[in-house]
Formats: C-alpha cells, sequence, structure tokens
C-alpha cells in the first residue's frame, strides 16, 4: 500500500492510483504544485507559525460522500465597493422637457361644469328610462291576444230580426248566450215578484239595458251546464243536470244554483239597429 507524507500529515490512499515518473503518487484530487506567497524573510521565530501545522492558504484534502476534496487559495478573493447613488447627486440635465401648461384648458368657473354634468347624468337617465320602457312594452306585446282572439273579442247581431217571445243562441267566447226577445206579459211578470227574497237578491231593472230584450250567458251557475230555455217552474230556463231553476229575469228561484245566470257587457248599436256584446 502507498503512502504519502506531506506537511508531517499521513494519508493513506488506494492501491490502484498511479504513480508519476519520479515516483509521487498521481493523486488527481491534492493539488502539490502550489506555492506560497511570496514574503520575503519567513523567520518568525518561536512565536511564528509551526512548521508541522499547514498553513489555511494552503486549503487542504477533506474526505466527503464524492470522495477527496483538495482545496487551495492561490490568490485573495477580489473586494468590490458599491456606492449608492442618489437621485440629488445626480446632475441636473438642462434639456429636461418641462411640463405642459394645462391652464387654458380648464374650465373657468366650478359653477358651469357642475351644470354641465347633472345635465349629461338627467339626459342619460331619460334615454336609459325610454329604453327601458320601450323593452318592457316589446315583452309585453308579444303576450298580447292575437289578431283571431280579438276578432272574437265582439259579436254583432241584427236584432230586428227576433220576433218577441223567442230565444237565440249565439256562440261568444267559446260560451253560449241567451238573447230573449220578452213580451210585455214577461216583463212584468219579472218585475211583479219580490226579488228581495231571492237566494241572489237582484231587481229585473239591474239586469237589463232595455226591458224587452234579455241578454246573458247560458252557463249554468252550479256546475257550469248549459239550461233549457222556455221551461222549468218559472217559465224561463231550467238546467236538467242537477235541477236548478231560472225565471224570465235569468234569476236562480230553485235548485242548487247559488247565482243567478251572468250578464255580459254588451250595448245596442240604435243607427243599425245590433246588439254588441263584449
Amino acid at each position: 500500500m502507498a503512502t504519502f507524507q506531506a506537511v508531517k500529515k499521513a494519508l493513506n490512499l488506494a492501491p490502484t492510483v498511479r504513480s508519476l515518473p519520479s515516483g509521487v503518487p498521481a493523486a488527481p484530487l491534492l493539488n502539490l504544485a502550489v506555492r506560497a506567497p511570496s514574503s520575503g524573510h519567513d523567520h518568525h521565530g518561536a512565536s511564528g507559525p509551526r512548521s508541522d501545522v499547514a498553513p489555511k492558504w494552503t486549503g487542504g484534502v477533506s474526505r466527503t460522500s464524492a470522495g477527496l476534496v483538495s482545496k487551495t487559495f492561490s490568490t485573495a478573493p477580489a473586494v468590490s465597493f458599491h456606492q449608492h447613488r442618489l437621485l440629488h447627486t445626480s446632475v441636473v440635465r438642462k434639456d429636461a422637457p418641462e411640463v405642459p401648461d394645462f391652464s387654458p384648458y380648464r374650465a373657468s368657473s366650478t359653477d358651469g361644469n357642475r351644470a354641465l354634468s347633472y345635465f349629461m347624468v338627467g339626459s342619460l337617465g331619460v334615454l336609459s328610462a325610454s329604453a327601458a320602457k320601450s323593452s318592457v312594452s316589446e315583452f309585453l306585446q308579444t303576450m298580447a291576444a292575437s289578431a283571431d282572439v280579438l276578432a272574437l273579442a265582439k259579436v254583432e247581431l241584427e236584432i230586428g230580426n227576433i220576433p218577441e217571445g223567442k230565444n237565440v243562441i249565439i256562440k261568444w267566447r267559446g260560451k253560449p248566450v241567451f238573447i230573449r226577445h220578452r213580451t210585455q206579459s214577461e216583463i212584468e211578470e219579472a218585475r211583479s215578484v219580490d226579488w228581495k227574497t231571492f237566494r241572489d237578491p237582484q231587481s229585473d231593472e239591474e239586469r237589463v239595458k232595455k226591458p224587452d230584450w234579455l241578454v246573458m250567458l247560458g252557463v249554468c251557475t252550479h256546475l257550469g251546464c248549459v239550461p233549457i230555455g222556455e221551461a222549468g217552474d218559472y217559465g224561463g230556463w231550467f238546467c236538467p243536470c242537477h235541477g236548478s231553476h231560472y225565471d224570465i229575469s235569468g234569476r236562480a228561484r230553485k235548485g242548487p244554483a247559488p247565482l243567478n245566470l251572468e250578464i255580459p257587457q254588451y250595448e245596442f248599436n240604435e243607427a243599425e239597429g245590433k246588439l254588441v256584446i263584449g
């Protein structure tokens, strides 16, 4: 096993280490050619450095997990000095551009500027409200009734061809409408009874616009059946489904019907002799 002694310090090397022609082991991790810096006279006497201890500048060999590591200091690290350069120490540039003056563009009066701001805000508010109203109106129009439905909203009927004492049934908004041309005796009968004692008290004058014409919906107020005209115990209408009786004015007089027959909205067109329902 080859050994090498340096600065009175033994170091065991592996037997596979090569040797130089001079017999010195070739250790790649050791820098044997390093030289100490020249100092002239190196006679320190008894107080000088020990000869058996290697100086710090020669580095040394240390064993780590990666193997032998040799440290050699040949030159001292350079020392750099930094100086902070402040803004006030800089040289003033004479050709630096000046800040432009915006005073000609500023408002001469703050009140006028405020009035303009209020006017712009108000104008934008009015425009926004108008746009919102238009949008809502367009949306509601999409849910409105179609043209064919509006066409059936009103029904016109020539009443000159209906004789006294006869009934006419027409269809309006999917419901039957009874139109009765009453005689004078029927009018007197409808107005001679004590209507205040009825289940749904209502006078005949309240139910007609003209005494000789009675217009009402032909739907039973009990369960929505269609009563039969000129029938029943009172000479008016009778519902055979559940036995409800109505008089000549369409008022409930007997049976389970809780209310009188409903009167729709209608008017007379005297110029053309027509009855307009709706």
